[in-house]
This record gives structure tokens, C-alpha cells and sequence, in this order.
């Protein structure tokens, strides 16, 4: 499971990379006329952009489950006890009603 993770660090790298490669696409498109090439350049532009976006949230929901984990181990019956709660305020919710004549 440890070889799913990524590195956000290496992923806002590679962004940083993506966004400058689409600025340099997009300038010499722009001064030899080539549309192609400058549509190239704000595509690596936009792809760069969501990649350190990408990163940033990973980072962000890598910290929450960290925070969710901890919570879990260090108050189990509390943590038992929510999810039982949740899951029977859902049950209620998705279970088709009857209704009374």
C-alpha cells in the first residue's frame, strides 16, 4: 500500500516544470505565430497548475487521515461509538418507509 503514496513535493516539482515548459511554449508560439504552439503552452500551463494543486490538497487529506487515525487509536470506544451513530442516522435515511394506509 506504501507504493500508492505519491510525493508532493516532487509533484509540485514536476507542476513548477509543466507551467515554465508552457510559458516557453507559449512565448515562441506567440512570436513565430504558431496558435498551435501557444495552445501547447496554456495547456502544459493549466497541467502544471493542477498538478500542484493536486499535491497541495494531497498533502492537506494525507494530514486529516493522519488526524482521524490518531483520534481512532487513541479513543477507540469513542470513535466506535460515532460510527455507530453515523451509520444508523444513514440507515435511517436510506431505508424505504412504509407508509400507513
Amino acid at each position: 500500500m506504501s507504493d500508492d503514496k505519491i510525493d508532493p513535493t516532487a509533484e509540485k516539482l514536476k507542476g513548477a516544470v509543466d507551467q515554465a515548459k508552457g510559458h516557453v511554449k507559449d512565448a515562441v508560439g506567440g512570436l513565430t505565430g504558431d496558435v498551435g504552439m501557444q495552445a501547447d503552452g496554456k495547456i502544459d500551463q493549466l497541467a502544471g497548475i493542477a498538478r500542484e494543486e493536486f499535491a497541495d490538497l494531497y498533502e492537506e487529506s494525507e494530514s486529516l487521515v493522519e488526524k482521524g487515525v490518531s483520534f481512532v487509536r487513541d479513543k477507540p470506544l469513542l470513535a466506535l461509538g460515532i460510527a455507530s451513530v453515523v451509520g444508523t442516522f444513514i440507515g435511517w435515511l436510506l431505508m424505504p418507509r412504509r407508509r400507513k394506509a
